[in-house]
Order: structure tokens, then sequence, then C-alpha cells
């Protein structure tokens, strides 16, 4: 099958394949005080401004993005959607207010998985492909608003551990067999 005729597998970055919340979360540990509290998740509805602040300028340093740490468990998925044969491609969003940050996720693709295409966007939802696989429930439920049938493969973090739908299959690391069978079902439909 030629390359163009694959069924397409859309693989986020943040959160997917680059470990975003361990690396703000870090880097916002080197900024706290001795008298806060420990921050936790960067997703919480409490997060105090001041932090959110703060996050606002770390990732406003471009190169922020381009040295973020690969996330296993998304790995663990890309691997069996190449063994598959999928056309992968990387669907990540780019933050409407730092333009410097697009550039740094490219570099970081090209570092990490440099024959893969990549597609910056503002919503993931134009884009059509057989499987997403995506750490982001609002970016997952725009994504399957238009495609009944999709496939997504979400890697399991605090943050999503409640969303449910009948097409996502939340990767933890213990689960694979489930991540190969409805990634085989997408690619033969």
């Amino acid at each position: 099958m030629s390359p163009d005729k694959k069924p397409v597998a859309y693989f986020d970055m943040d959160g997917t394949l680059a470990d975003y919340e361990g690396a703000l979360v870090r880097d916002l540990g080197k900024l706290k005080s001795p008298e806060e509290p420990k921050l936790g998740s960067i997703y919480r509805a409490d997060l105090p401004s001041y932090i959110k602040e703060r996050a606002k300028l770390i990732k406003n340093a471009g190169s922020w993005w381009e040295n973020l740490d690969r996330f296993q468990l998304g790995w663990d998925i890309l691997g069996e959607a190449k063994n598959l044969n999928f056309r992968i491609v990387i669907l990540t969003q780019g933050p409407r207010n730092n333009a410097e940050a697009w550039s740094h996720k490219l570099k970081w693709c090209d570092k990490h998985l440099p024959d893969i295409e990549v597609c910056i966007t503002r919503d993931k939802g134009l884009h059509y492909g057989r499987v997403l696989v995506d750490d982001y429930p609002e970016y997952i439920t725009r994504w399957l608003e238009y495609r009944p049938r999709g496939v997504v493969i979400m890697p399991a973090h605090d943050y999503n551990e409640d969303f449910k739908h009948k097409n996502v299959v939340r990767y933890d690391g213990t689960n694979l067999d489930k991540v190969r069978a409805a990634l085989s079902a997408a690619y033969n439909r």
C-alpha cells in the first residue's frame, strides 16, 4: 500500500509523546518558594493565577518545547501503530499567543521523529484520520464529533481518568493488548 493510501493515525505531542506536564511541574517547582504547597497537577480547576502566569513565562521560552522528554506511554502506542503500518502524522495544538513555540515543537518532532509528517493546528477536529492518540479530553471530544467510527487511544494521566467514551481506549501501560486490538480494528475497517 502506498504511503498516501494507508490509514492515518494522528499523534498528539504534548502529554502524549512528550512529557509536557512532567516538565512544567518540574520547572514550576524551581520557581516555588518554600512556603508554597506542592503543586500536583497543572490541570486543577483551582490553579492559582500566579501559577498560571509562571507557567506562561516558562512556556514562552521557545526552547522549552524543544527540550521536552519523551512520554513512554505514547511511544508504546506509536510502536504498535508503526507495526500495523499506519501512516503516522503528528497533530499538535499550536499555542495561540506563542508563535515561537510552534517552531520549537517542530524542532522537537524533527529531533525525535525525523521521518514523520507534522501538522500544527488550532483545531484538531478539522483533521480526518482513523485514529487519534491524544491525552486531552477536550481535543478528543472535538475530533470525535465528526468521526463516529473514529478510534482514540488515550495515554493515561490523572486529569483524564474520568473521561469515558465508547470509541476511546485509555492506555495505562498494562493494557497494550486492548490498544493493539483497537488499532488493528481501525486499520482493517
